[in-house]
């Protein structure tokens, strides 16, 4: 299992953050690994929203389809997808600090069946891809 890691301060207030961040609709604003989201259940963020997220892959798009397992408001989420090929859990939290917030972002990525030897190589690749979307996470939450 791979893991990625990143805190971004933000002066947006712990509610807004969170309201943003919780609505995966937006993870192709920031993250430059994700194709499109599409919201399968519920109305915007929410405990039970679900949401398919196509992901760059190889040949072109993985659809991973994230449902919500922990949802917090406003400092807790926690979401999780699989498919044939990937597990990806993914938590976000939110505290305040200063005027505004801190914005922690933490995923975790294992390849399944067929693909599962490839485990090991895979933190060098997930590195890379978090570190894209760490960029674009700064941005948005400027």
């Amino acid at each position: 299992m791979s893991k990625y890691h990143v805190s971004v301060e933000s002066p947006k207030s712990v509610d807004a953050a969170f309201a943003y961040m919780a609505d995966l609709r937006n993870f192709a604003n920031w993250d430059p690994g994700v194709l499109s989201v599409v919201q399968v259940d519920g109305d915007g963020a929410g405990p039970e929203s679900s949401f398919d997220v196509t992901v760059k892959s190889v040949g072109g798009g993985t659809v991973l389809r994230y449902e919500t397992i922990e949802y917090d408001e406003p400092g807790n989420l926690l979401v999780k997808a699989r498919n044939a090929n990937f597990t990806s859990i993914d938590r976000i939290t939110i505290v305040p600090k200063g005027e505004g917030s801190l914005v922690t972002y933490s995923a975790e990525l294992l390849l399944n069946g067929w693909l599962s030897p490839l485990n090991p190589l895979l933190g060098l690749v997930f590195d890379r891809i978090g570190d894209r979307a760490a960029v674009g996470l700064r941005r948005v939450l400027a």
